[in-house]
């Protein structure tokens, strides 16, 4: 089964080697057919800590790193 990729932006890089992702989808409502923006974060393993707040990244779903942490920033 293929790893799922999202693009998202990073909110936070405090952690070592940690990053938040906010990952925004969009779809139509099926009863009031209006497009709704729906966020959800990730935190994503960042090996060199290369990026920081507002830079838009890819990351991809991978084997467990911590207890929060299964998907890992790959090259944006």
């Amino acid at each position: 089964m293929p790893k799922r990729i999202l693009t998202g932006t990073v909110t936070s890089n405090q952690n070592e080697q940690t990053v938040t992702v906010s990952v925004e989808r969009r779809f139509t409502h099926p009863v009031l057919k209006k497009t709704i923006r729906k966020s959800k974060k990730y935190r994503a393993h960042d090996e060199a800590n290369a990026f920081n707040v507002g830079d838009q990244v890819r990351i991809q779903e991978c084997a467990p790193k911590s207890k929060t942490k299964r998907w890992e920033v790959i090259a944006s």
